[in-house]
């Protein structure tokens, strides 16, 4: 069985272009039901944060019209509730060694666009890993962290590669709208990722390589089975 590294945003508030503070997180979807897909495969998952910190879930995931009804929001809080000790005391980025993990895996939520984007040390995290061929998968807003990945000579270490990420659509409509301080989805073209997205609000996933990349919080369990496929080859 494979032992798969999941990083999560520590950050509580984005600040927004106006200069207000959104309160946020990560999204309860995407982790919940990535972690237990991995988990039900039989896989090991631990938690990482920077600094070791506790992650702050976006209350607003957990709302019944956010989880997709109530049954499904009450599913999310009690899982969350199940793994408690565990998002009380992730491993700090900087003590992670990439060696001894198969897969990098990284939900999204608001939270990564306020700290991931610029964690130096998942930076050097996520390098190492692509350059050993491990399996990095991020989803929705998740894509946010790879912008860290900035070799010794400066270079985006995901230029040219093809991935897929919470669209501008989706955020103008659905997510925190025009006032949000800067899209990832143009951060990353921007970089020279080859974005590939698809229709609003379905799942898409996208693989090249180890690098396998889910557009929204519906790619969740997608993306989680494209990492089982990968971790099986």
């Amino acid at each position: 069985m494979a032992d798969i590294l999941m990083v999560v945003s520590a950050a509580d508030s984005l600040t927004m272009r106006d200069g207000s503070k959104h309160p946020t997180g990560y999204w309860a979807e995407e982790l919940v039901v990535s972690h237990r897909t991995l988990l039900d495969a039989g896989h090991t998952v631990r938690l990482a944060t920077p600094g070791g910190a506790k992650p702050t879930v976006d209350e607003v995931s957990l709302a019944a019209e956010s989880a997709g009804g109530q049954d499904r929001a009450d599913s999310f809080r009690q899982y969350l509730a199940d793994i408690g000790t565990e998002l009380s005391a992730p491993l700090a980025l900087a003590d992670v060694d990439p060696a001894s993990y198969d897969a990098i895996v990284l939900p999204g939520g608001h939270g990564p666009m306020t700290d991931l984007y610029r964690d130096a040390d998942l930076g050097s995290l996520l390098v190492e890993a692509n350059t050993a061929g491990k399996v990095i998968a991020p989803f929705c807003h998740g894509p946010a962290a790879l912008l860290s990945a900035v070799d010794d000579s400066g270079s985006f270490a995901f230029a040219g590669r093809r991935l897929t990420v919470f669209t501008n659509e989706e955020e103008l409509k659905g997510g925190t709208g025009p006032n949000t301080p800067w899209f990832v989805e143009d951060a990353l073209r921007d970089k020279g990722a080859i974005v590939e997205n698809s229709a609003a609000w379905t799942s898409h996933v996208v693989r090249d390589g180890n690098l396998i990349s889910g557009q929204n919080p519906q790619s969740s369990e997608d993306v989680a089975k494209a990492v089982l496929t990968a971790l099986a080859e």
